[in-house]
């Protein structure tokens, strides 16, 4: 089975949505998820400086080749601050003129403990009273990225909201949680409707314990990942979250994405 890869605007931070649309469909990339455009985090600003409005934005998409099947908020389901919650809400409109399924939402917190996944369970009620009332039919996923990296904090946070879709960073699993990504794909995989892949070294960068690499210059295990992808019928978007935002050290994205073609590695 073919898999939807799928790339993370926040690769390409400085590009328009067009550039960075043109971008994917160069490498064949039929989908992207939007976290910058032009240097900003701010993406309804950004639209709404360019386009105008939800409406106009999907007139302007409504021939191009590839798809935004994200859009990449910053609440944090622990810690969740008005101006978050307020940002998350501005989102709306703009996914469903899209046709956009999901806005991607932090986990937040740091050890996915009882009260943390209470704080958590309480965000997504808040979230879900809000959605129904207003018949919104964009809905949250939440990104395993500060706390939810190993598959018991997972499951638990899965025992507290059974329904919750899950954005699967499968390169946080593996680097900071300790764990082989097959084994967690097979204890989360009901829940998951789209995948982070990403590469990295053991080496201390200016940000983490470990420095991220080109694809394929790692140790990152994403052929036997793939493989089981494959094998179960994933159908939700595996996308390169090229993190050159906030790492400037990082090659273009033009580049990681034609070595990771040339390695087959993704």
């Amino acid at each position: 089975m073919l898999l939807l890869r799928c790339l993370s605007s926040l690769g390409c931070p400085g590009f328009s949505l067009d550039e960075t649309l043109a971008l994917a469909a160069a490498h064949r990339i039929p989908a992207v998820e939007l976290r910058t455009l032009g240097d900003t985090v701010d993406l309804v600003a950004y639209l709404t400086a360019t386009f105008g409005t939800p409406a106009k934005l999907a007139a302007h998409l409504k021939l191009a080749t590839v798809r935004v099947v994200a859009l990449n908020a910053s609440l944090h389901l622990v810690g969740a601050t008005a101006a978050e919650r307020e940002q998350l809400v501005s989102f709306v409109p703009w996914a469903d003129a899209l046709g956009v399924r999901w806005l991607r939402v932090f986990d937040g917190g740091k050890t996915a403990s009882a009260i943390e996944i209470a704080e958590a369970a309480e965000t997504m009620r808040w979230w879900r009273e809000l959605r129904r009332q207003h018949g919104w039919r964009a809905d949250i996923m939440v990104e395993t990225h500060d706390s939810l990296f190993t598959t018991a904090a997972i499951g638990r946070f899965l025992a507290a909201v059974p329904d919750a879709a899950i954005l699967w960073d499968a390169h946080h699993t593996w680097r900071k949680g300790g764990e082989d990504p097959v084994a967690t794909w097979r204890a989360i995989h009901a829940s998951v409707e789209h995948v982070h892949v990403k590469d990295s070294i053991g080496v201390p960068s200016a940000r983490h314990p470990f420095t991220y690499v080109l694809p394929g210059d790692g140790g990152f295990p994403i052929t036997p990942l793939l493989a089981v992808l494959r094998k179960d019928g994933f159908a939700g978007p595996v996308s390169l979250e090229w993190e050159k935002m906030w790492h400037p050290y990082l090659p273009p994205l033009d580049d990681a994405l034609r070595v990771a073609a040339e390695r087959g590695w993704w």
